[in-house]
């Protein structure tokens, strides 16, 4: 893409700027907490996109005083000075324009949201159960180092450990975005610890992430809501199977792609608190329609993007866990590396940053850019 081109796009882009910066401070939009949060996120793209045209700007400016003195100077340090300032623009122009046309890409507004994420034990029976609950611990480890909140709302554990089902709330900044690409089947490859003669099994567990609803996504109708309450069992003292802290929903839901109506029904005993299992409930119940209503919306989005690695079928295989040769391997991106305890206790950055990476090249060449 030309250098001016580039350009001309940021310039065209001030004066939504404006209008943003506007809007964002009108009584009546504020008022409208959806529309206010829609309009703040894009004010702050908008801003450093801002922020990027000037740092641009200067740098053509430099990069022409610099040439234009260089052609036209006779003092020889004068010269040299401005062959160092052209050397150190043209060195800084391809990054800083590759950043600016991966900013000008239309970023999926999930992205900035919080998460939900689901961890199931598949095919492998007990192994499974067990296999999920190491997914479960990585993930976990992962989101402290990143300093993000992880809660579990509830679990299903298994016969010999592990999980059969996990569901946990990730809290924190661009969460979505970051967990996104975990979503799919994760197979693992060792001999398990029922195994008396040494071979090696392969199980599997399915990762679903799904962007966390905000109340203004999805209209919920309370009074249609049936609740139950429950005691809650497991580990947590005296508090344990004497008050009924945990909480059962159930909601009429008509799915808009069918027509017909289906019961969601939601559990949660996360906290010995009631009330906030009810609001965790309640938040559980956004998402899971949020995220049927707008699965047309991104079956659509993978069927435009054949290869994308963080959106489409759910049931694909997308990496391998090799506990003999310590390997992982995601098979999207054809990454491989042999450091699995590091990444089993959480160090899977590379491998997200590799799978950003991927679809970043895959955006640009959609964008056209």
């Amino acid at each position: 893409m030309p250098t001016n081109s580039l350009l001309d796009k940021l310039n065209g882009l001030q004066a939504r700027f404006e209008e943003v910066s506007t809007l964002i401070t009108d009584p009546s939009v504020i008022a409208d907490q959806g529309r206010y949060v829609r309009l703040t996120r894009e004010y702050k793209e908008l801003e450093d996109l801002m922020a990027a045209r000037k740092e641009y700007a200067d740098l053509l400016a430099n990069l022409d005083e610099a040439k234009t003195l260089l052609l036209n100077e006779s003092d020889a340090e004068m010269k040299e000075m401005a062959r160092e300032e052209v050397a150190q623009c043209e060195a800084r122009q391809p990054e800083l324009e590759e950043r600016i046309k991966l900013m000008l890409v239309p970023k999926d507004p999930e992205d900035a949201k919080n998460a939900i994420l689901e961890i199931r034990g598949g095919t492998g029976g007990d192994e499974a159960a067990l296999f999920a609950g190491d997914l479960f611990r990585m993930y976990s480890k992962y989101c402290e180092h990143k300093g993000w909140r992880l809660e579990v709302s509830s679990f299903s554990e298994g016969a010999v450990g592990g999980f059969k089902e996990i569901v946990c709330s990730v809290t924190g900044a661009d969460v979505y975005g970051t967990l996104k690409y975990e979503s799919g089947v994760h197979r693992v490859q060792r001999v398990p610890q029922t195994e008396t003669q040494g071979r090696v099994h392969t199980s599997a567990a399915t990762v679903a992430v799904l962007p966390e609803a905000e109340p203004f996504d999805v209209d919920i109708q309370e009074g249609l809501i049936k609740w139950d309450t429950f005691r809650s069992s497991g580990a947590g003292g005296q508090n344990v199977n004497k008050v009924e802290s945990g909480v059962r929903l159930r909601y009429p839901w008509k799915n808009p792609n069918t027509g017909e109506t289906e019961e969601i029904l939601i559990e949660c005993t996360e906290t010995r608190d009631q009330p906030k299992n009810k609001e965790r409930a309640l938040a559980r119940l956004r998402t899971f329609i949020y995220d049927r209503e707008h699965q047309k919306y991104v079956d659509d989005i993978a069927s435009r993007r054949k290869t994308l690695v963080s959106t489409g079928d759910r049931s694909a295989k997308i990496r391998t866990y090799n506990y003999p040769q310590g390997r992982i391997t995601d098979h999207r991106i054809g990454y491989t590396i042999y450091n699995l305890p590091a990444f089993m206790d959480g160090d899977i950055q590379d491998c997200i940053d590799h799978l950003i990476v991927a679809e970043n090249a895959e955006r640009l060449r959609e964008a056209e850019l």
